[in-house]
């Protein structure tokens, strides 16, 4: 079984916690958020031009982007990280650009290497899967697919054609941060994704609270939270990772607390 099998065959909804690469120490943050009860590690690839995050992640990318942070960096990253978690998934999120402009090949044979699972590209379209999803899906690596409110029943089976490892549902239409879903649009979409797709549904996009996460826990698979971690790690700097821990197994106590029958 995969990782990613592995995590969602727990009977439980999983935490998946998202950091941006190389915005203060990535390693003591990231393990902080194992520590914490985290499922899935979601890492960040900073971005000039991060189109679907709000402030706070756009902050973290300009901080990780003046410390020099390149796409060797956050492979690097993802590679320790491997030697110190070994089961836990970890996936990276980011943008076309960094991932394609050396080839998908050399992407894909690069995330492998670093033993990552799989990956978000934001702004790859289903349409144009073929500028990264075989070369990913050829070494094993799941390429995981956006949804998003206005994912009408005509358009999911083009989202869902070669995805893997989960469906990310993005609950608002619009950036990431403080907007919130209504509980009942979340509840209407995930019910409509499950009756289209085997695979978990992950809600993300405006979860910050363990009462809000446990509420979206009780439908859905995963709850994907990002931007209040982000917020601790340039509020605190170096004394981010007990903040972030402390966040972390609020969450993962909140949402693992939503076991299945």
């Amino acid at each position: 079984m995969t990782r990613f099998a592995d995590t969602f065959a727990k009977g439980r909804p999983a935490l998946i916690c998202f950091l941006t690469a190389g915005d203060g120490d990535t390693a003591a943050n990231l393990d902080a958020l194992v520590a914490g009860g985290a499922d899935v590690i979601e890492l960040g690839m900073p971005f000039t031009d991060p189109m679907a995050d709000g402030p706070a992640i756009q902050a973290a990318d300009i901080r990780a982007l003046a410390a020099g942070t390149t796409t060797a960096n956050v492979l690097a990253i993802a590679t320790a990280f491997r030697q110190r978690h070994p089961t836990v998934p970890l996936v990276l999120m980011g943008y076309a650009n960094p991932m394609v402009r050396r080839g998908p090949d050399w992407f894909a044979a690069a995330c492998n290497a670093a033993g990552v699972d799989g990956v978000i590209c934001v702004d790859l379209a289903p349409e144009e899967d073929a500028d990264l999803g075989p070369a990913l899906r050829g070494v094993g690596i799941q390429l995981i697919r956006l949804a998003t409110p206005t994912t009408d029943d005509a358009r999911l089976p083009a989202v869902l054609d070669g995805a893997g490892g989960f469906l990310y549902y993005v609950s608002v239409a619009g950036i990431t941060g403080k907007q919130q879903a209504a509980m009942a649009s979340i509840e209407e979409n995930v019910m409509r994704l499950k009756q289209q797709t085997d695979l978990p549904v992950a809600v993300g996009f405006g979860v910050r609270e363990a009462a809000q996460a446990a509420a979206i826990a009780r439908v859905a698979d995963a709850v994907v939270v990002g931007s209040a971690f982000v917020e601790l790690v340039g509020q605190h700097g170096a004394a981010a990772p007990q903040h972030l821990q402390a966040l972390a197994t609020s969450l993962s106590t909140a949402v693992h607390g939503e076991a299945r029958a």
